[in-house]
């Protein structure tokens, strides 16, 4: 009797323990971008500063970011994203070591801007050795593991820090997560051989068919930038709610910040279980784009409702918990409509134009939050957030196909 024959090829070692290498590099990404907000009280007395002075280094960090992103993914698509990687590590943790040991502001404000630069490679270099690396039915469940990983280190990073600084001071909270980088890149090399068809063929390949790409055609392609405009929604969209929902719902409905708060916990928790939830879904879906879709008009309604009137304390958390979890499913989703509007040899340069995205949110949007609560209208931070969420719908079901950009 004949042995049944598998239809999908078995879950190489190597792969996953290049997923989970990659992954702890996202880890730290978002690790990083929350270093400094849980040491603004200890900073601030150190260098006598004000809310402004601290927001500086942040806006930076950003901008730097911003600019040299996609810079950034064509350096990973020419040289190779596994180097493009390890050099982005290397600095953020040589930024954060520094700002530690050196006692001035404008020095701190100057290695947060090496950092934003060290900040530039994760998803371009990220993404590009995911999609070169991991077998086509292991795609969605790779883009979801990268994905709560970077989730993870967020959340976990706040408790973290402090916990640091009550060991060793803030500026040895820094040294503790300089050394969090200098770890992941030292475990990304000691892996090294899971790349391994990095320098063969396979790469040589991928590498001439990238230089047939016309990138500047390919980054003002409509897939393209219809891509760059979800990402940069979704930020926005992730500004209002995460950064201003407590003291948006305290302004306008008296909401105890305490209560804001858990909401808002309760949020970004939902959204990380979503995101493993979209990965276990995504080879299940027919249909990407109407997937995505839904999950988007699901977001965008249940945050308006918010909005709308005081409900109460359960419907707040219901909602807030619904609109994380409809984020979070559709991210593997988003991530693979991306890939597969990307021609082969250049992920590293499409992955770091759209996730550029995040930065330009990040630079743009906190200021006009900002200025709707100073202006007594904080209604309409759930109703701008509501609005970007489900405009970002057109940008998912106007990308259809892959076009030749040689």
């Amino acid at each position: 009797m004949t042995a049944p024959q598998l239809t999908l090829s078995a879950p190489r070692a190597a792969e996953t323990r290049m997923i989970a290498s990659v992954s702890a590099a996202h880890f730290v990404s978002h690790f990083y971008f929350l270093v400094l907000p849980p040491l603004f009280v200890f900073v601030q007395a150190e260098y006598q500063l004000t809310y402004t002075g601290l927001a500086v280094p942040l806006t930076v960090f950003a901008v730097v970011s911003a600019i040299f992103q996609t810079p950034a993914g064509l350096l990973a698509d020419r040289i190779g994203p596994f180097a493009v990687l390890i050099a982005g590590l290397v600095l953020g943790a040589i930024a954060f070591a520094l700002t530690g040991l050196v006692h001035s502001y404008w020095f701190l404000v100057a290695m947060f801007a090496l950092a934003g630069l060290g900040n530039t490679v994760y998803h371009p270099a990220d993404y590009s050795l995911l999609s070169h690396h991991v077998a086509g039915e292991r795609m969605g469940s790779a883009f979801s593991i990268h994905t709560f990983a970077g989730l993870l280190g967020g959340g976990v990073a706040p408790f973290t820090i402090l916990f640091a600084q009550t060991l060793v001071g803030w500026r040895g909270a820094f040294l503790v997560a300089a050394v969090l980088g200098l770890a992941v890149a030292a475990a990304l090399l000691l892996l090294r051989g899971d790349f391994a068809d990095s320098p063969h063929h396979a790469a040589k390949a991928r590498a001439k068919e990238g230089a047939a790409v016309d990138r500047r055609k390919l980054l003002l392609s409509w897939p393209i930038l219809a891509s760059f405009a979800f990402f940069t929604m979704q930020a926005a969209t992730n500004v209002g709610v995460t950064n201003f929902g407590p003291i948006a719902l305290k302004a306008l409905f008296d909401v105890p910040i305490e209560l804001g708060n858990f909401a808002l916990t309760a949020n970004l928790l939902l959204g990380a279980a979503g995101v493993l939830a979209g990965g276990l879904a995504v080879s299940r879906v027919r249909s990407q784009h109407a997937f995505a879709a839904l999950g988007l008009f699901i977001a965008g309604i249940s945050i308006l409702l918010v909005g709308t009137a005081d409900f109460g304390t359960v419907m707040l958390v219901t909602l807030m918990s619904i609109n994380g979890f409809a984020g979070g499913i559709i991210m593997p989703s988003r991530d693979l409509l991306v890939r597969e509007v990307t021609p082969p040899g250049a992920f590293g340069t499409v992955f770091g134009f759209v996730t550029t995205g995040f930065n330009v949110a990040g630079v743009a949007f906190p200021l006009m939050f900002a200025a709707l609560l100073d202006h007594a209208l904080p209604r309409t931070v759930f109703i701008l957030s509501a609005v970007f969420c489900l405009l970002s719908i057109l940008t998912v079901v106007t990308v259809r196909t892959r076009k030749s950009f040689v």
